[in-house]
């Protein structure tokens, strides 16, 4: 297939733009930051701003960002620097945050990636005020997304809040971000292609209908965009702009569908496991990105296992009810805020023996052609390890702290904290998960430890 011109690219993103319903101004280019005050004054007039950042961001780029205010001699307040080098999208965060705001009128200028944009999106929204992003890295799609995802009493949230007005990128910020934050967008990228499988599925299942134009938005041009993974960790011009273009659509898709459901499937589940379980590697929690792309290889091997079956089996007989799963649950989680979560959602997909058959015998009359419909959407699990790999991302499991046993009970594991419907829910429903699990995990399995899958 050719590769995609920035020239289709621009017209793309231009495109998805103008579906979007809450962002209006996007500039993407190189040394864009001094034009940051005429963007904002295109959305919000001589309403006054403050940059919101963190020491590494206010130094990356917010530093700037707030002296081109004070060039175009528009209304600052102080800029707010969250402390330390080392900020979490938690709640404690928003408290601090929103106390500053709530005591001036101006519009948040978030500057930095996914946890400043995320707290920022938050805060305004309960303040009701909008917002706009600068971006310092290319390192996940939460930019222009719908929602923000927030620890809160100790488990992984979305929060239902609007995206920012506008965003700005600047190129040369992209290239100069710290090694593996780029990377880590790679990977989210990559992981819309067991996202879009996984939405195929829930589709066909009846679970969740598909939404063919937001749908193709990420999916049509997916492959081009993360055709170059070498260029990413280069941090080649054109591969971080497509890189960054993807990551952008996928927020808009998000945003079109009011639901994170084109961008995330059951790669996501892996990552907000691991999440809420507070999981650290190297004294810190792995990137959203290096977590998610894990979570896609244990995604597409999962895929593997199913879709060399010729059908499927149907078993109703054998579902247990749902308190059999709730106590399942007390068990597995020992907080117990997780355990509320895990309990709240399970409640909420389960469905009863009869509408369970349904929902199997369905698809298993289409599953000669969903089967082919799957295989032709997802990527071979050996290409995306060699692919992450290429980009400089973790493309085993244990390089960012996690076990092969660890691993293997995430599976059933992240089928509990959350309801939409994945990969993880056919396996569970078909009663497949443990014999899958039992040839993936054993000799000549995806994650043989004698194969390297899981070191």
């Amino acid at each position: 297939m050719p590769s995609q011109t920035p020239i289709e690219d621009d017209v793309l993103v231009e495109r998805s733009l103008r579906s979007a319903r809450e962002t209006r101004a996007l500039l993407i280019d190189t040394g864009v930051l001094r034009r940051v005050p005429d963007v904002f004054a295109s959305q919000f007039g001589q309403t006054a701003a403050i940059v919101v950042a963190d020491a590494n961001t206010f130094e990356a780029a917010g530093r700037d960002v707030h002296d081109s205010f004070r060039g175009a001699a528009h209304q600052l307040e102080t800029p707010f620097v969250f402390s330390g080098r080392s900020i979490y999208a938690e709640w404690q965060y928003v408290e601090q945050l929103e106390k500053t705001l709530a005591s001036c009128g101006a519009i948040p200028v978030a500057v930095g990636a996914g946890t400043i944009n995320d707290l920022v999106k938050l805060v305004s929204h309960r303040l009701g005020r909008p917002y706009m992003v600068v971006a310092t890295a290319a390192s996940m799609d939460g930019y222009t997304a719908y929602g923000a995802s927030i620890t809160f009493r100790g488990s992984k949230q979305t929060f239902e809040c609007p995206a920012p007005r506008a965003v700005v990128a600047d190129l040369n910020v992209i290239a100069a971000a710290p090694d593996g934050l780029n990377a880590s967008g790679y990977a989210d990228l990559l992981a819309k292609v067991a996202a879009g499988a996984d939405w195929l599925l829930a589709d066909a299942a009846g679970a969740e209908a598909l939404i063919p134009e937001v749908w193709n938005m990420v999916q049509a041009p997916l492959r081009r965009w993360v055709e170059d993974p070498s260029g990413v960790r280069e941090r080649q011009p054109l591969a971080l702009r497509r890189l960054l273009n993807g990551l952008l659509v996928s927020g808009f898709a998000m945003q079109a569908a009011r639901s994170s459901r084109p961008a995330s499937g059951a790669e996501h589940q892996f990552s907000h496991l691991w999440d809420m379980q507070r999981h650290e590697h190297l004294g810190a929690p792995p990137s959203h990105g290096f977590k998610v792309g894990i979570g896609t290889l244990a995604s597409l091997s999962l895929y593997q296992e199913l879709l060399a079956l010729e059908d499927l089996p149907c078993a109703a007989d054998g579902w247990p009810p749902l308190e059999v799963l709730e106590s399942e649950v007390r068990r597995a989680f020992g907080d117990p805020n997780l355990v509320e979560v895990a309990l709240q959602e399970t409640r909420a997909k389960y469905v009863p023996p009869g509408q369970l058959r349904h929902q199997i015998e369905r698809l298993r009359t289409g599953w000669r052609q969903l089967r082919a419909r799957l295989a032709e959407q997802l990527l071979p699990l050996q290409q995306a390890r060699n692919m992450l790999r290429q980009a400089g991302c973790p493309s085993s499991p244990g390089e960012i702290g996690i076990s092969r046993q660890r691993l293997r009970a995430s599976f059933r594991l992240a089928w509990f904290i959350r309801r939409r419907f994945t990969v993880l829910d056919l396996a569970v429903r078909t009663g497949l998960l443990e014999l899958a699990l039992d040839r993936m995990f054993g000799p000549g399995g995806a994650w043989d430890r004698a194969g390297g899958g899981a070191q």
